[in-house]
């Protein structure tokens, strides 16, 4: 228990996780060389950068328009058009800030402000981006149990998937047993039901928000140069997605690009040619932010 509580102290700290993303990164490199990365910056052409803009006005209107459709479920105001330029400027300091989620904290206090209930607001934009979450797993579990190569990627062994479990063990002992946690964690349990009334639409949303980043996903599989049918890559991209969710990375980039190399590598596609498709992905994932650094400017500008 000792160490499992030190694991999880440690993990707290960004430096520490920025150190794991930069240590997986040069194990991806010393095995492959740099190669495949310097391929995947020069694959970014002009096409693939008008599709990542499009794709990202397609996605960010649905998570908007999910943020929407959940906080009204718990009764707070919220028009689709600010939405949309909170979601943009979310995901471009996002992008570009540590630790991966400070712009979906920014606009759940703006927001909150607003209403003034910033912990309801708080519980809303989690709600929303656990539905993600979820359609992701769903939808992922099913097209992965149908490539049994790209499952025995999954094959991680004890001394890594242990500690986690127990990480996750001890989080929920802390929520049942620490008042505080207990109390919050039932407050959101409650914001949740009272969410599920619309869970047809926030489901909806979020399936077609999954198809927006496969398609950018295989966008830049096609610009690396990927010519495997869609059906063998679509297993390959979810488990990409899969490991993006994770909080060790260096600008995104990190346990996505050993991932998909090892899971290219595992179907006989070749690790170079997943991990150049995973640099482009993240590459275009950036580009795809770039209207929130418009947002963020012109409100700066009006304020």
């Amino acid at each position: 228990m000792g160490a499992l509580h030190h694991s999880a102290a440690l993990l707290k700290h960004r430096q520490v996780r920025t150190l794991l993303a930069v240590a997986l990164l040069a194990v991806v490199v010393w095995r492959l060389g740099a190669g495949p990365f310097l391929d995947g910056i020069r694959a970014v052409d002009l096409p693939a950068v008008g599709a990542a803009l499009a794709i990202g006005v397609a996605t960010t209107v649905l998570s908007a328009w999910r943020w929407v459709v959940v906080a009204r479920r718990l009764g707070m105001p919220l028009r689709l058009r600010p939405a949309i330029g909170d979601c943009y400027q979310a995901l471009f300091l996002n992008s570009v800030l540590p630790a991966g989620v400070l712009g979906d904290v920014g606009r759940a206090v703006a927001h909150g402000r607003e209403v003034g209930d910033v912990g309801r607001s708080a519980r809303a934009v989690m709600i929303e981006k656990a539905a993600g979450q979820v359609v992701l797993v769903v939808v992922g579990t099913a097209v992965l149990v149908a490539q049994p190569a790209v499952l025995r990627v999954l094959g991680i062994p004890p001394q890594v998937w242990g500690p986690l479990v127990g990480l996750v063990a001890l989080g929920a002992a802390a929520a049942l047993f620490v008042p505080r946690l207990r109390t919050a964690v039932a407050t959101l349990l409650s914001d949740v039901r009272r969410a599920a009334g619309a869970s047809l639409a926030v489901g909806g949303l979020s399936l077609l928000a999954l198809a927006g980043y496969l398609g950018m996903f295989l966008v830049a599989a096609r610009a690396a140069g990927a010519t495997a049918p869609v059906a063998e890559l679509l297993p390959l991209l979810v488990l990409a997605l899969f490991v993006m969710g994770l909080p060790i990375n260096v600008g995104g980039f990190g346990p996505r690009e050993a991932t998909a190399a090892v899971a290219f590598g595992a179907v006989g596609l070749g690790a170079a040619q997943g991990l150049t498709t995973a640099v482009v992905y993240g590459v275009l994932a950036m580009v795809s932010t770039l209207p929130g650094a418009f947002v963020l400017l012109a409100r700066r500008f009006r304020a």
